[in-house]
């Protein structure tokens, strides 16, 4: 009698659950980082991701894309999810682009989404969504706007607005090619691919020499285990049984809980403009995902 109602709890705290691990995914690669340069820490994450996943996949015998066509929709999927996102992210930290500035054009994501979903997957975006939608990237850059920083270039940009793109056409690609697939199998062949493109960045642009420590053992297993495993089995669950936008809307409230991580963490900076950031984001969200 009362496994739906507990069903019904669970699909209604998945969408948070995975803005939790998602956000703790930056705090993570921040304890990481300073012991490995950016790209060999995204190629030893994948690593240890596929050994965990390959054995699962393989004993539990998990059927794997059908066909070459459904092979390539779910790695090109991938690639831009995983490869061309994340390592956006931290080339343009590499090249002095500030947090605050890369959190602000990632953070476009759900516009975007919503611009372009009518045309690629035929949602229909309403105008209580359009507000939300606004709603969140104001309260975005209200959480935001102490980090930003000065002495930007274009070129710290271009990485940044390739991650953009990258996150924003993944999950609208993957919604719309890759409608139902096994997470299992389908995750491994991500992954690999992720792995190839990270794995040459590292080869031909870094020393790809590790300082190990405690510290970088528990952020390395952080983010595949939590992060790279945990939050994108949600974030895949989220981008089937739901519309584009309503996912990409989610993405508004990472900033504000990562300022809260990080507040308690590193006891890094938190503004009552930030706070009240943080409400006009939640708020948004509430509206661009409706009922």
């Amino acid at each position: 009698m009362n496994a739906q109602p507990r069903i019904s709890r669970w699909t209604a705290a998945i969408p948070w659950l995975f803005v939790l691990l998602w956000s703790s995914g930056f705090i993570g690669s921040k304890l990481g980082v300073p012991y490995a340069e950016p790209f060999t820490f995204l190629t030893l994450r994948y690593c240890i991701v596929l050994a965990i996943l390959v054995p699962i996949a393989l004993v539990s015998r998990a059927p794997w894309p059908q066909g070459k066509g459904q092979m390539l929709h779910v790695a090109f999927a991938g690639l831009l999810i995983h490869a061309l996102y994340l390592s956006g992210c931290v080339w343009s930290l590499r090249l002095g682009l500030p947090a605050g500035i890369l959190s602000l054009i990632v953070s476009m994501q759900p516009l975007f989404t919503a611009a372009f979903a009518g045309v690629a997957l035929g949602e229909r975006v309403l105008p209580r969504q359009w507000g939300g939608l606004v709603l969140g990237f104001v309260g975005t850059v209200l959480v935001v706007a102490h980090k930003t920083g000065s002495g930007l270039t274009f070129m710290m940009t271009v990485p940044a607005i390739a991650a953009l793109i990258g996150i924003t056409m993944g999950t609208m690609w993957q919604k719309r090619h890759c409608p139902a697939f096994d997470l299992r199998t389908s995750t491994v062949v991500q992954y690999a691919a992720s792995l190839i493109v990270t794995a040459g960045l590292a080869l031909t642009t870094e020393t790809m020499q590790v300082e190990w420590s405690g510290q970088f053992v528990f952020a390395l297993l952080w983010v595949a285990l939590v992060l790279s495993i945990g939050a994108i089995s949600l974030l895949n669950h989220l981008i089937r049984s739901g519309t584009a936008v309503n996912v990409a809307s989610l993405f508004y409230t990472v900033p504000a809980v990562t300022a809260l991580m990080a507040w308690g963490i590193f006891g890094e900076t938190l503004t009552g403009l930030s706070l009240v950031g943080m409400g006009v984001a939640v708020l948004g969200v509430w509206l661009a995902r409706g009922r």
